[in-house]
């Protein structure tokens, strides 16, 4: 990973890779990612907002910086080491004991690496720490069908599932099994026996570790995403034969997730997998991450798409005019279903998040501006918080 300047290529400064991890988190609470750019003092994200760090010696990284974490943190993985040279990126995972575990993308830009670590705190997080509505634990009850965590990287789906996969440890004898690229949270056996499968190390696919898993004998199976068509149809058929599935899906909400997994399969299979997928959803929820007024950190909001009889029937058969999942999930606040733009209606009345936040992040911002019309008259604009710092000097 040597840079093709001859410059930068005499430039080799020393430094303990651990310690400025360590004190790159202890500067800055609840620090969601590190940053390592050429050109750029080491970066944490707070609250949505990119903060510098000065360290001495480090005010501005240069390539050879940036190369020399990278080898540390590839160590002996020669899988990731190989990809990154070859596809120009490389996921992988790394811990620092007994503070916290990373998933770290490298990657080249400009013919220099770049480095991007997003915390994984060292303890799971509960239902309360992520403040989950409460009747979410009955996916923990269920035994069988798919449940899917979406939203955009970086809105939490790691989190939320691993809350899901730690209460049911702490409940239930049964045998969980989870496929990840890479490991993220460490689950270790309580009630439950828990195994985890980490892509490339231990299977060289999801699909491939499914398969593998329908002769594991688990009763849930955690699949780190579901990126292609073998695995969404793995996945359906495990849920088919009585296993519960838990998943993710890079969309932003609960009707575009079901046009995703239908649109994966061609044209003439599209019904069938209507069929199947109506018959296997038990709950969609979908995720965004919006900065709190007060600067406090971010919190989740969430939607909640629940399997009943008009949203089966909306999921099977498609969706029309006045019967669409957005529809199903207004009307079904009383048997658990909320969606985006009705809770984000809540946090703005409540003063938790701000208008201009709130209509940022909303589905249907003008929709959102007239529910809210009675609340904005008069109201006068807050003003936006920051947590972005302009200097901050610190020796690891």
């Amino acid at each position: 990973m040597s840079t093709n300047s001859p410059a930068t290529a005499l430039i080799q400064r020393s430094f303990n890779v651990p310690q400025l991890i360590a004190a790159m988190l202890k500067a800055r609470d609840h620090a969601s990612d590190l940053i390592f750019s050429p050109g750029r003092a080491p970066q944490v994200e707070v609250s949505g907002q990119l903060v510098e760090l000065k360290f001495k010696g480090l005010e501005c990284l240069i390539p050879s910086d940036i190369d020399q974490i990278a080898k540390f943190l590839l160590g002996k993985n020669q899988h990731a080491a190989q990809k990154l040279e070859q596809e120009g990126s490389a996921d992988l995972s790394y811990g620092l004991e007994n503070t916290a575990r990373f998933r770290v993308n490298i990657f080249r830009q400009r013919g220099t690496c770049a480095i991007v670590m997003r915390v994984i705190p060292d303890r799971i997080p509960s239902f309360e720490d992520l403040k989950l509505p409460p009747h979410l634990q009955e996916i923990c009850g269920l035994r069988n069908g798919i449940v899917l965590v979406t939203g955009p990287t970086g809105s939490g789906k790691s989190s939320t599932l691993a809350a899901v996969i730690d209460k049911m440890n702490e409940e239930k004898a049964i045998h969980i099994l989870t496929i990840e690229d890479p490991i993220e949270f460490l689950h270790r056996h309580k009630k439950a026996t828990i195994h985890q499968r980490e892509l490339h190390s231990d299977t060289p696919t999801f699909a491939a570790a499914l398969r593998g898993a329908l002769r594991q004998a688990p009763k849930v199976i955690l699949v780190g995403e579901m990126r292609d068509r073998e695995t969404i149809e793995i996945a359906l058929e495990a849920s088919e034969t009585g296993h519960l599935v838990l998943s993710t899906l890079h969309t932003i909400d609960a009707a575009k997730t079901v046009e995703r997994i239908i649109g994966a399969f061609p044209m003439e299979d599209q019904q069938g997998m209507r069929n199947r997928l109506a018959k296997a959803f038990r709950y969609i929820l979908s995720q965004r991450l919006l900065p709190r007024t007060d600067g406090n950190g971010r919190l989740a909001v969430i939607e909640i798409l629940k399997s009943t009889l008009r949203t089966r029937e909306y999921v099977e058969k498609g969706e029309g005019e006045g019967k669409t999942l957005l529809d199903a999930m207004r009307d079904g606040s009383t048997e658990g279903m909320q969606y985006f733009d009705g809770e984000i209606e809540k946090l703005i009345r409540s003063g938790v998040i701000d208008f201009e936040t709130g209509f940022t992040y909303a589905t249907n911002p003008g929709n959102l501006r007239l529910e809210l019309s009675d609340f904005l008259d008069g109201q006068e604009k807050p003003k936006r918080t920051s947590s972005r710092e302009s200097e901050l000097e610190l020796t690891p």
